[in-house]
């Protein structure tokens, strides 16, 4: 999805990060919830939280900066 949106035209950019968004928050919350029920141990999911952290500001400026584009002067 990322890499789609990378090259996506202008106009449609913005409905792709959002989608890309919302799988990311899923990405996270499925992620939660293996650590809740000790599928993956706590180090493990420090460290992934961790990188995930770091995505999830670029997803989010990412869309910041498409939204804040796409509003009408």
């Amino acid at each position: 999805m990322a890499l789609a949106a990378g090259y996506a035209e202008r106009v449609n950019k913005l409905a792709i990060v959002k989608k890309l968004s919302a799988q990311f928050d899923a990405l996270k919350f499925f992620l939660k919830i293996l650590w809740e029920i000790k599928a993956i141990d706590t180090n493990k999911y420090g460290q992934l939280s961790q990188k995930l952290e770091a995505i999830g500001k670029m997803i989010g400026g990412w869309l910041a900066s498409l939204k804040k584009e796409t509003l009408p002067m």
